[in-house]
């Protein structure tokens, strides 16, 4: 910039001074943010108060495609989609009072637009997701600061499964009903062995398996009707137990509409969560 200037410009005791006064200036910010091309790092915003910290870790060998329901304003999610590799994990922040679910949705194709296709847990082809999701898909649903200051969440496969899922890490105090390795007092994490009229197949491979009421849709394996209620909806009744299998997959989860007893668990205080997928691999 010097190079082309007058030399009574600089001669010029004023404008000299001015000069020395903008170069100092330029130097204090340069010192302060640093170099206008480098990548500076800017710290993260904290929490809105009262909200959760969720993260989602892949123990499986796919990428999963983490959804969630948007919520009802105002306690909505800035964002409704994640991609979590395999052994990699993502994290979430979720408003307090949200009332929704998160899942995983497995064989996506999305394009630079975001919208395409999944084989299971589809959300609308859009990979921002703005519903609840198709079926089968295991559930981690909450409602969080719902009654007297509790969080409510639980494990669902009342509509079926896609992969074994497991909430942890949720206690402010005390023991975690499940575990970091997916144990609770009634058993561990396993993948659902379907039976073949329940089971959803995509490219020959087995992706899914439906629950009794999502595939038969009757009555009696959806619970309603004359079996809408926790005594007449009895899956010991049922022309076959098909909640049994998703019980004995996870013991701590929903297997049928009224399988409150086991399956609901709470939190109060500060409570953040972890949201496993697969199997935590067993030490040796």
């Amino acid at each position: 910039m010097l190079r082309g200037a007058p030399t009574r410009w600089l001669r010029s005791g004023w404008r000299a001074r001015l000069l020395v006064l903008a170069v100092v200036a330029l130097l204090c910010v340069f010192v302060a943010v640093g170099p206008l091309s480098s990548t500076s790092t800017v710290k993260a915003p904290a929490p809105p108060p009262g909200s959760r910290q969720v993260t989602f870790v892949n123990n499986t060998a796919q990428t999963v495609w983490v959804a969630a329901t948007p919520g009802e304003a105002p306690y909505v999610m800035a964002s409704t989609g994640w991609v979590v590799p395999p052994g990699s994990s993502a994290t979430a922040t979720v408003p307090n009072h949200w009332d929704g679910r998160f899942w995983g949705r497995t064989g996506c194709h999305f394009n630079a637009a975001g919208v395409g296709h999944c084989r299971t847990g589809d959300c609308g082809g859009v990979f921002r997701c703005k519903g609840s999701g198709a079926v089968p898909a295991t559930l981690a649903e909450y409602n969080l600061d719902a009654w007297n200051h509790l969080d409510f969440y639980d494990v669902s496969m009342v509509d079926g499964s896609n992969l074994p899922l497991y909430i942890s890490g949720a206690a402010s105090r005390g023991k975690d009903p499940i575990s970091l390795g997916g144990c609770s007092k009634a058993g561990c994490t396993r993948a659902v062995v379907c039976p073949a009229v329940l089971q959803v197949r995509a490219g020959g491979s087995v992706v899914g398996c439906l629950s009794a009421c999502a595939h038969f849709g009757t009555d009696q394996y959806c619970c309603r009707g004359k079996y809408s209620t926790a005594a007449t909806c009895n899956p010991s009744r049922w022309p076959v137990d098909y909640a049994a299998i998703f019980k004995r997959a996870e013991p701590y989860a929903y297997s049928y509409a009224y399988d409150d007893a086991t399956s609901t668990f709470t939190c109060r205080g500060d409570c953040n969560y972890r949201i496993t997928f697969g199997l935590t691999p067993k030490r040796r």
